[in-house]
């Protein structure tokens, strides 16, 4: 896996930098509007992984009182998202799909371990996986996903 990421660019990461400074803080800063109204705590972040907390709050739940499927997809989205991001690839990728697994409830209060990983980074397309896990380890859901370079060129 790293060999396929590393050989796409050789300059230095400083998205990958940028992100690592932010290492046990809350990402309220994050350049994501979601991503700041889901202010996760990075826990961790390497070039082709990352691992983010969420506390399950009141706003994330469903009319039975636990995480709403859609804010899981959407946590879950966020962070391969933004770890795809911290490839420091030259232009943004964007999901081509996301396929949610739920397996577990989430209720309030709960703190959710995220993580994030490349399984295949190629030139136009990155296939990632992801997965919530509560306290007990115990898989909240999973994703796979597909995401595809666009033609927007990033500046950062």
């Amino acid at each position: 896996m790293s060999d396929s990421i590393n050989s796409l660019h050789l300059t230095e990461n400083k998205r990958l930098a940028f992100l690592k400074k932010f290492i046990g803080q809350h990402l309220n800063q994050s350049p994501s509007a979601v991503g700041r109204w889901l202010n996760g705590k990075l826990i961790d972040v390497k070039e082709g992984s990352m691992e983010i907390e969420f506390t399950v709050r009141e706003d994330m739940t469903n009319s039975m009182g636990v995480l709403h499927g859609g804010i899981a997809s959407t946590i879950l989205d966020d962070v391969v998202g933004t770890m795809v991001y911290a490839l420091g690839r030259d232009f943004a990728f964007t999901s081509v799909n996301l396929n949610c697994d739920f397996l577990h409830a989430a209720r309030v209060g709960e703190i959710l371990l995220t993580k994030g990983k490349v399984i295949r980074a190629g030139k136009n397309i990155v296939h990632v996986e992801g997965e919530i896990t509560n306290a007990e380890g115990k898989i909240v859901a999973k994703c796979t996903s597909n995401l595809i370079q666009t033609s927007l060129k990033l500046t950062f």
